[in-house]
Formats: structure tokens, C-alpha cells, sequence
């Protein structure tokens, strides 16, 4: 951690002095946004349509935990009229990286309004910041995405809230999708391994139980002891099945898979989207993904 800090600490100051450094041009007429990282930024493509100009700092397959900025990231910051955060502590590096940018764009913590999950990272409570895996609150990010937008372009007012409006029934869509499916797996296999503790939201809002060998972050490494504990509640509450994250090295399930027996169920998008030509380019695709994927190694 003492390392990592180090690196963080350089590379802002990198940034400070290169702020200036090349970075991708911005759509001319079209309000510049800054998303943190790739989940947040498809949110805004669908609130903004045509009138903005959305740019990822995390892309896809990014992890937003350890992500070390760089220098076109201030210009992209400086340049921007808004700027999207999730916040509940997922972004630890966006502050500093504010500041060092010199920005005056008005700074929108997306999560507004969601009351956090607790969980339990390295012996103590911290807030779980993976809140867009309730679909459910991924509407409330729609609507702090739809009166930000608003409150920097007044003119694009109603756009935005048709934008909002459509995008909103589209989730309604979605979560009955998604409730529907859940209701074919059997309740006693609704326990699962994964990578690291993202799915503490999911896990509540549609009755599954989410185990994980790391914390809240990918920064926290799993334990030798914690691992061992893992692998004997598999094979005492037979677990069926353990999946890989897009976001984390797949060595760690793997292993827990072949020394308890379990199936390894595929991949889950935790906290970014894939590319565009993968399976979850966009939220609602990432969705319906993760569920395919549980359902095929849960289902009988």
C-alpha cells in the first residue's frame, strides 16, 4: 500500500506540472463530461444523447480501485463542464486529481441519495461503493446524471429528461428481466464465490449470497487463512459454483475452484463494462450478462 501510494502521489504530481499533455479532443458544440470510469460514463451517454461529449478516465475492463491517473487526465478535467463521480470512497485517487487539474466543473457525486451497504474490509466496517449493481439504484444515478445535466445546460433540458424518461423504462425492463430469471434458480443455490466483494447490492436486492476472498477492494489481498476458510465452507454448504471478474487476475478463483471442487461459472462484470464488441458494453448488456452467467452454472 506504502508503494502504491508513492506511485499515485508522483503521478499527481507529474500531472501538476503536465497538466497540458496530449488527450482526446472533445466533440465540438457538444458539452464536455467527465466520467470516472466506464459504468458512469454509459449512464450519461444515455441521459446526454447527441449534446454531450462523454469521456471514461477508467475504460472498460478498467479497475477503478488502483487506477493511477495521468497527465491527459487533468486536461480532460480542466477541459470538462462536468465531471461524474461515483464517490462512497471508490475513486480514492479523484480528489487530489481535481485539485492538480485546476478544474472549475461542477463535481456530481452520482450516488446522491443511495443509503450505503456496510461491509467489512480488513478487520473493519466500510462503505460497500459498488451501489450500480442494484438496478434499482442505478435509476437513482439516472436521475443525478439527468439534473446535473440540466443544471449545466438549460437549454438541453428537455432532452435530457425524454433521454431520462426512455433510459428509465428501459431499466424497468431490465429488472423484471432480471427478477424473472432469478425466480428459476433454486433459493439453496444462491450462494456463490467471486473475486472481490462487488456484488454486496445484488446480492440484496434479488436473495443471493456473495462470498469473497478479498475486500470491497481489489487492493486487498486475500489471505492465505482466508482462502483455506473459503475453500472449506464450499465444500461444507456445497457451493455450487465460483466465477471469475473482468477486473481481477482469474488465478486466485481458479485455484479456489480446483481445491474445493466447485465449477468455475464464468466471467461476472463487476465494476466496468467490456469493450464494445464483448458481452457487456453497456450497462443494461452487463446486466444481462451477469445474470445469463449465474443462471447457466446454478440452474439444475
Amino acid at each position: 500500500m506504502a508503494c502504491l501510494r508513492y506511485v499515485i502521489t508522483f503521478a499527481l504530481a507529474c500531472i501538476s506540472v503536465a497538466g497540458g499533455g496530449p488527450a482526446k479532443a472533445q466533440a465540438p458544440g457538444k458539452l464536455p463530461v467527465v466520467a470516472t470510469f466506464s459504468i458512469l460514463a454509459d449512464f450519461a451517454r444515455n441521459v446526454g444523447g447527441d449534446r454531450i461529449a462523454v469521456i471514461a478516465l477508467v475504460g472498460p475492463n478498467g479497475d477503478t480501485h488502483v487506477y493511477q491517473p495521468k497527465p491527459a487526465d487533468a486536461k480532460e478535467l480542466g477541459d470538462a463542464r462536468l465531471i461524474l463521480e461515483n464517490g462512497l470512497g471508490l475513486e480514492g485517487w479523484i480528489d487530489r486529481l481535481i485539485n492538480a487539474s485546476g478544474t472549475k466543473a461542477p463535481v456530481i457525486v452520482a450516488t446522491n441519495g443511495i443509503s450505503p451497504q456496510p461491509m467489512r474490509e480488513e478487520g473493519r466496517i466500510a462503505q460497500d461503493p459498488h451501489a450500480w449493481q442494484s438496478i434499482a439504484n442505478a435509476k437513482i444515478y439516472v436521475a443525478n446524471i439527468r439534473d446535473a445535466l440540466i443544471a449545466a445546460d438549460p437549454g438541453g433540458a428537455s432532452v435530457y429528461r425524454a433521454n431520462a424518461e426512455n433510459y428509465l423504462g428501459k431499466l424497468d425492463a431490465l429488472e423484471k428481466d432480471v427478477t424473472a430469471a432469478i425466480a428459476k434458480i433454486p433459493p439453496a443455490r444462491r450462494q456463490i464465490i467471486t473475486t472481490h466483494d462487488a456484488f454486496g447490492y445484488f446480492g440484496t436486492a434479488y436473495g443471493f449470497r456473495f462470498i469473497a476472498p478479498e475486500g470491497v477492494s481489489t487492493e486487498t489481498e486475500a489471505s492465505a487463512r482466508d482462502v483455506a476458510k473459503i475453500i472449506r465452507q464450499i465444500k461444507t454448504e456445497n457451493i455450487p459454483a465460483v466465477f471469475l471478474e473482468n477486473v481481477t487476475d482469474p488465478r486466485l478463483v481458479k485455484n479456489i475452484a480446483t481445491e474445493s471442487g466447485a465449477k468455475v461459472g464464468g466471467t461476472l462484470y463487476s465494476d466496468a463494462l467490456s469493450p464494445p464488441d464483448g458481452p457487456g458494453a453497456t450497462y443494461i448488456e452487463m446486466m444481462r450478462n451477469n445474470i445469463k452467467q449465474l443462471s447457466a452454472a446454478l440452474i439444475d
